[in-house]
């Protein structure tokens, strides 16, 4: 049964892969609207003797990007949740990048949220328009943050987000820019306005080089490409310490991933943000039902997908294949980094 390490430090060893795989299934779920490129999400959901963990890396991550995603599953399967602070977690309503007149129907999804996250600087799209998004969703709910992946550079980063400002306060800018030094730069530009690091942190060999920097306020923390729940809360101490606080934030989960990064949340000793979590509301349909908002909150708990109820949801007999494959060779890399505990 075992490889050659433990699951997040506790004595739990390395399943095998076929053990692994024997209760997999692969989902295809088809979404709302468009976001981060994509209309349909894909993710493979493991049953251990835990629970259910979710494996589910972009198409694009290689394999051993991957693989932490999988190590992440694997927790929530045979270890389950960290200790919890809370029972409850409040989160933001999360906007693509739609056009103005679409705001209100996505607001809609949210009830009771009195966050939002607003993606900015999708390709091929003005920036007027992520001005006119912004203004839209205001109109709903007055605390707004924004999320550029990325996409802009330094002269492009100021001129929005000081047009953004210029209309009410941002309660936080998500990785405006690429690089740690560019975005010391736009925290230079606008002394007033919070810069939060995602890509900066979770595909960073070193996660707290950017806090080290200066150049982040607030840290966008994820389950899966973390590695766990319990990576994330002692990541999560560790930034504290240099006076940035943690956002936990969804990978596009379904509602299994949904759970582990609830109970993240849950585990944190302060969370003095609306987390990210909202985003099965992005869905036509989920793995499992409970995460109803209410009062802009969701309640932590046990998730069990509902597979005798998902026939029109499951992946093709060739997507399966795919995933089973990736799910492989992720095992065989992680088989070769654990070596001892595994957190």
């Amino acid at each position: 049964m075992t490889e050659n390490g433990a699951l997040g430090g506790e004595a739990v060893a390395l399943p095998r892969i076929d053990d692994i795989l024997a209760q997999a299934v692969v989902v295809s779920l088809p979404m709302r609207v468009r976001f981060r490129g994509i209309t349909t999400r894909e993710a493979m959901l493991i049953r251990g003797p835990a629970g259910w963990g979710e494996f589910a890396p972009f198409v694009e991550y290689d394999d051993d990007e991957a693989a932490h995603w999988l190590l992440a599953g694997l927790e929530a399967a045979w270890l389950g949740p960290p200790p919890a602070h809370r029972t409850s977690i409040p989160v933001n309503a999360t906007i693509p990048a739609v056009t103005a007149e679409q705001v209100p129907a996505i607001v809609a999804r949210f009830p009771g949220a009195s966050t939002a996250k607003v993606k900015v600087a999708e390709p091929g799209q003005d920036w007027r328009a992520d001005v006119d998004r912004v203004r839209a969703v205001r109109e709903h709910i007055p605390n707004v943050r924004v999320d550029a992946n990325g996409g802009w550079s330094v002269d492009e980063a100021v001129r929005v987000l000081g047009e953004l400002a210029a209309d009410g306060p941002l309660e936080y800018a998500e990785q405006p820019c690429a690089s740690v030094d560019e975005l010391v730069e736009v925290k230079r530009h606008l002394p007033g306005v919070r810069i939060a690091a995602d890509e900066s942190i979770r595909k960073a060999s070193d996660p707290l080089r950017v806090v080290r920097a200066g150049a982040a306020d607030v840290a966008v923390v994820k389950v899966p490409p973390l590695g766990g729940m319990r990576k994330v809360v002692a990541l999560a101490q560790e930034l504290e310490e240099f006076g940035a606080s943690v956002v936990v934030s969804s990978a596009l989960d379904t509602a299994v991933g949904i759970s582990a990064g609830l109970s993240a949340a849950a585990a944190l000793p302060t969370l003095p943000f609306a987390c990210g979590l909202a985003t099965g509301q992005l869905f036509e349909r989920d793995v499992a039902d409970g995460f109803e908002l209410c009062d802009g909150k969701l309640k932590t708990g046990t998730v069990v997908p509902h597979i005798s109820e998902l026939a029109g949801s499951m992946a093709s007999e060739e997507r399966v294949h795919w995933w089973f494959e990736r799910a492989r060779r992720c095992h065989e890399i992680l088989a070769v980094r654990v070596t001892g505990v595994f957190v």
